[in-house]
C-alpha cells in the first residue's frame, strides 16, 4: 500500500554524510582558511518563509580573541574571552544574523508588523568581496584568514515530496524527492540585481533534513535525519533508512527541508510541513 503526499512550491538549497541528530542551514567551510582550520562567510535564504541572513564561521586553536572585518576594513564582530573562558579558550565560533523577511508584509497578513529587508536592501547592506578573520591564540600568536562573500545565490528547490510505503516484510520505506528550482521563492523580488540568475548558479550539494514534530521534552524531537548528496546527483531523491523511521511512533507529524548549497557556500532552503511519518490513522491537523 503506497501513501504519497506532494506539496508544490517555487522556492531552493551540500557532502555525502548522513546522520541522525544535528541541524541544517549551518555554515560549512571545507578547507583551511589561512591560519584558521576553517573560516567562511555566506548568505542563507529560507525561500518558503521568505527570510534572509548573513552567516559566518571561524575555527582556530585556543583563541583568546577573534574578530571579523568587512571588505572596507571595518570591524563588524569581535569577542574577548574572560574569566573561566579565558582559562579554557575558544575554538569554533559560528554566528548568524537576525533573519528578517525579504519582502514587505501585506496589510492584514500574519507577517504584518515584522521587520523586513528587501533583496535590494540586503545587497546594498552587505559588501561583496573579501572578509578578514583575525584571532589571537593562547601564546598571543596572530591568526589571519580570508573568505569571499558573493551574491551568487542558488535557486530554491521546488516540488518537495514525501513518499511512504510498506515492503513485503512490513517495514516502512520512505523517500524524499525534489526538483531544481528557478528563483528564490518569496525572496525573488530584485533578482535582476544579482551577478548571476539563481537558476544558473551551480549547486555543489543538496542538503535534506527530515524533522519529526513531537511533544516538548521528547528526545525524539532532536533526532533529525540529515543527509547531503552531490549537486550533480543523477536523481534528486533520498531514501530514509528503515531503522530511523522505526524509532518514531505511528502518525508522527514532520517537516522536510531541502537546501541548495552553492560552491560559495551560499544556501537557499525550501521547506514543507504536514508530512505524516509511519502513517496509520493519519496525523492530526494543527489548528
Amino acid at each position: 500500500m503506497k501513501k504519497r503526499k506532494v506539496v508544490s512550491t517555487t522556492v531552493l538549497a551540500a557532502a555525502l554524510t548522513a546522520l541522525v541528530g544535528g541541524s541544517a542551514g549551518i555554515a560549512n567551510a571545507t578547507e583551511p582558511c589561512g591560519d584558521f582550520g576553517e573560516c567562511k562567510v555566506l548568505v542563507e535564504i529560507n525561500s518558503s518563509d521568505g527570510d534572509i541572513g548573513f552567516h559566518f564561521l571561524m575555527d582556530g586553536d585556543n583563541l583568546r580573541y577573534a574578530s571579523l572585518f568587512n571588505p572596507k576594513h571595518r570591524k563588524i564582530f569581535s569577542y574577548i574571552t574572560r574569566r573561566e573562558l579565558r582559562q579554557q579558550f575558544l575554538t569554533e565560533t559560528f554566528a548568524e544574523s537576525a533573519e528578517p523577511l525579504c519582502f514587505e508584509p501585506e496589510e492584514g497578513s500574519d507577517e504584518e508588523g515584522e521587520d523586513f529587508v528587501t533583496l535590494e536592501e540586503f545587497i546594498d547592506r552587505w559588501t561583496e568581496g573579501e572578509y578578514h578573520f583575525y584571532g589571537i591564540g593562547e601564546g598571543w600568536e596572530l591568526s589571519h584568514g580570508v573568505s569571499n562573500l558573493s551574491f551568487n545565490l542558488p535557486a530554491a528547490p521546488m516540488l518537495l515530496a514525501w513518499e511512504e510505503e510498506e515492503d513485503e516484510e512490513g517495514d516502512v520505506e520512505g523517500e524524499i524527492s525534489w526538483q531544481a528550482g528557478v528563483d528564490l521563492g518569496e525572496c525573488s523580488d530584485g533578482m535582476e540585481l544579482l551577478p548571476m540568475a539563481p537558476a544558473d548558479v551551480p549547486v555543489a550539494a543538496w542538503e535534506v533534513v527530515l524533522e519529526p514534530d513531537v511533544e516538548d521534552g521528547n528526545i525524539l524531537g532532536s533526532m533529525k535525519y540529515v543527509v547531503r548528496i552531490p549537486g550533480d546527483a543523477e536523481e534528486f531523491e533520498v531514501e530514509v533508512p528503515d531503522d530511523y523511521l522505526e524509532m518514531l511512533p505511528n502518525d508522527t507529524p514532520a517537516k522536510i527541508e531541502v537546501g541548495a548549497i552553492g560552491f560559495d557556500d551560499n544556501a537557499t532552503f525550501t521547506e514543507i510541513g504536514d508530512i505524516c511519518l509511519n502513517e496509520d490513522e493519519g496525523c492530526e491537523e494543527e489548528d
